[in-house]
């Protein structure tokens, strides 16, 4: 592991970490452990937004201070972190701020512009699309670097925004292999939801919510009864809570599927590898999603994988190498394509052969890839804003 002999300070701003664990939180609590491993001598001012407490999932350095704003009332929290975030940077001119949500950037853009403290901040997806706030739109365009998630949402800047392509790279999303390996299904689930070991199952892991209706999980029901015609035992089970829950029950009445699809809620993270285990194929044909952490955790489960043709997916497939890409507004191409991969007719012999797609996804998204991409960043943006003679670089064994 490469490490720096010099230390630095870094402030990072962060929406959460430690409570909950949506895909910008995860992100979050990556980026924090890969500067740790980096910059093990540094100093960290750790700023998070809703959090009330730190908890022991997540390491960190003895050097490292954490600052909640969660304590207070919604709907002062913003202004209290804002003032916290900028008195904390003009106190401590840290050498760089790296804002993990882009709604942070705009305090970044006031700091530099008064002390020059450069930033960074993460583009994930839809927080970064048709952003139409002069103010935000100012602070992306002064930003030292963007960080985007996938080269769709680079796209999607670079185009809207007008922003020089020199002043993006990309860091995709990152996971924990030791938390996602292939097992066999887990015979409390098979005995939980009444299925065969030999059931066919289709899983989608998603937050119920009507804002995220695009997640595909609408049209994997609509393509259910299809795919029943010709795989009649198919099972379907959808993981995650929100409030879009009554309205996908009704479409599953309508429908007529009441006895083919399950809906498992709310799943806790130490059994979430039990479900991807449970499935035959993970199904998530969205088509507005940033990257989608999700289909990396199901291919380190070596399981086939789909999804939509017009978002982040994309990037998380490979363009197709790692599953099967499909339009996420064509009902029949979804079922045909689930049939397909059900029936192994799929035409990609790797997404039959577990070990082979656990080895690629990690070696392409396991957390050793991040950590040197973002390494490789960081010294880039120090060569250029630090001359020190005592900035040295050391291997670590």
């Amino acid at each position: 592991m490469q490490t720096h002999s010099n230390g630095k300070q870094f402030h990072l701003w962060l929406p959460n970490i430690f409570q909950f664990k949506g895909g910008i939180q995860v992100y979050s609590a990556f980026c924090l452990q890969s500067l740790q491993r980096l910059y093990p001598r540094s100093q960290y001012e750790v700023f998070l937004k809703h959090d009330v407490k730190t908890s022991s999932d997540i390491s960190y350095l003895p050097t490292t201070r954490f600052h909640f704003s969660g304590t207070c009332p919604l709907k002062i929290r913003t202004p209290v972190f804002a003032s916290k975030i900028i008195s904390q940077a003009l106190l401590k001119r840290p050498n760089l701020i790296i804002a993990t949500h882009l709604n942070f950037t705009t305090g970044a853009y006031y700091l530099k512009h008064l002390k020059n403290i450069p930033y960074w901040t993460i583009a994930h997806g839809v927080e970064a699309w048709n952003i139409n706030n002069p103010t935000l739109k100012t602070a992306l365009h002064h930003a030292d670097l963007i960080l985007s998630v996938s080269s769709y949402t680079r796209d999607r800047l670079i185009k809207e925004q007008n922003i020089d392509p020199r002043k993006i790279s990309i860091l995709p999303n990152t996971f924990d292999p030791n938390r996602f390996q292939p097992a066999p299904k887990p015979q409390y689930l098979l005995e939980l939801y009444k299925l065969k070991r030999e059931q066919p199952v289709i899983l989608t892991v998603a937050r119920l919510a009507n804002v995220e209706r695009y997640k595909g999980y609408d049209q994997i029901l609509k393509a259910l009864p299809d795919i029943r015609s010709i795989i009649p035992n198919i099972h379907y089970i959808i993981v995650g809570k929100g409030n879009d829950r009554t309205r996908i029950e009704e479409l599953i009445a309508q429908l007529g599927l009441q006895d083919c699809v399950t809906l498992a809620g709310f799943v806790h993270d130490e059994q979430l590898c039990d479900y991807y285990n449970l499935c035959d194929v993970f199904a998530m044909p969205s088509k507005r999603e940033g990257f989608g952490i999700v289909y990396l955790e199901a291919l380190a489960c070596g399981k086939p994988v789909l999804g939509g043709n017009q978002d982040g997916a994309i990037d998380a497939l490979c363009h197709g190498e790692l599953g099967a890409l499909v339009n996420p507004d064509d009902v029949k191409e979804i079922a045909n394509t689930l049939i397909q991969i059900l029936q192994r007719s799929y035409p990609n012999p790797l997404i039959y052969q577990p070990e082979k797609l656990r080895q690629k996804v990690i070696d392409t998204f396991g957390f050793e890839r991040f950590q040197k991409t973002l390494a490789s960043y960081l010294d880039s943006h120090f060569s250029i804003h630090n001359n020190d003679a005592d900035f040295e670089h050391k291997l670590v064994v």
